[in-house]
């Protein structure tokens, strides 16, 4: 999934032209595209403080105020200090700490995974579990179902993990659009959108939210979707089971991309078919809260 991304300046046309619409969504939610200048840590901690008392994810501290001497690993810092490093003018941590203030609890839950992890085994090498948490926290797409509609989204889930995208994103576009609800989870994935490139793969993991979600706030519905990762993600054993993630190609996904004819959908080496070896998913079906 990996190719070289002509990352924009930060200049809000050059970014709203090229990337692509879950990044200037974003973007505009938080009104970083009024900003002159890339946002820096401080911008950053001035914009959770605007959350007020419900803010309870961590600080953002520049990669140069850490010293020399610092060789504690990224995740040890963060689960001892509360703080997140982020480098001066990089697009890859101006996403997760966007990410880190949109789904704070999920985000330390995944901290918290990773440091269990490192405490038992070590920093190397990776386990099996920090590998899936890692494809999630950096290529993770949300698909959220309202209660109500589950045996639609559920139908359409099932297609997504036998990979018939043309019956999920074609003959079925409608009722997807009606029923499932996608949110970018992984930063690389953001980063990578600012010039989207065909090939650009998520993982998607998929959770049930109340009915009525759809119409709710942007903020009520990052603050119960980020509830509801935390509850899927623990009870699929907190990352454990072999088969859970699958993937999605995210200009597939109606609205994200302009070029979204029969023709695109034509691409076998974008849009996969299942191999023989191809695995389903422990996370299906969805039921009820």
């Amino acid at each position: 999934m990996k190719a070289a991304v002509n990352l924009p300046r930060w200049e809000s046309l050059v970014i709203t032209e090229q990337a692509s619409k879950p990044v200037v969504e974003l973007l505009n939610d938080y009104d970083l595209l009024s900003e002159k200048e890339f946002p820096s840590a401080d911008c950053l901690n001035a914009l959770s403080r605007s959350f007020g008392q419900r803010w309870n994810g961590p600080m953002f501290k520049a990669q140069g105020q850490f010293p020399e001497s610092e060789v504690r690993y990224y995740e040890e810092i963060i689960g001892q200090d509360f703080v997140v490093p982020t480098r001066e003018e990089s697009w890859h941590d101006l996403f997760n700490a966007l990410i880190w203030i949109q789904f704070p609890k999920t985000k330390a839950l995944l901290n918290k995974l990773h440091i269990e992890d490192i405490h038992e085994y070590g920093v190397h090498p990776r386990t099996p579990r920090r590998n899936k948490i890692t494809h999630f926290d950096e290529c993770g797409v949300v698909l959220a179902i309202e209660e109500a509609d589950l045996v639609d989204g559920n139908a359409l889930l099932d297609a997504l993990a036998k990979h018939q995208w043309k019956t999920v994103f074609i003959s079925s576009r409608e009722i997807f659009n009606s029923t499932i609800h996608p949110f970018i989870f992984g930063h690389a994935n953001l980063e990578m959108m600012l010039s989207p490139f065909e090939g650009l793969t998520g993982k998607w993991l998929a959770v049930v939210v109340p009915n009525g979600f759809n119409s709710y706030s942007d903020t009520l519905k990052r603050e119960v979707l980020d509830s509801a990762l935390v509850k899927r993600i623990t009870e699929l054993d907190n990352f454990n089971q072999a088969d859970i993630l699958k993937p999605l190609p995210l200009l597939g996904v109606p609205g994200w991309y302009e070029a979204q004819n029969a023709e695109f959908y034509d691409n076998a080496s974008y849009f996969r078919p299942l191999g023989k070896k191809g695995q389903y998913t422990s996370q299906l079906p969805l039921t009820r809260l």
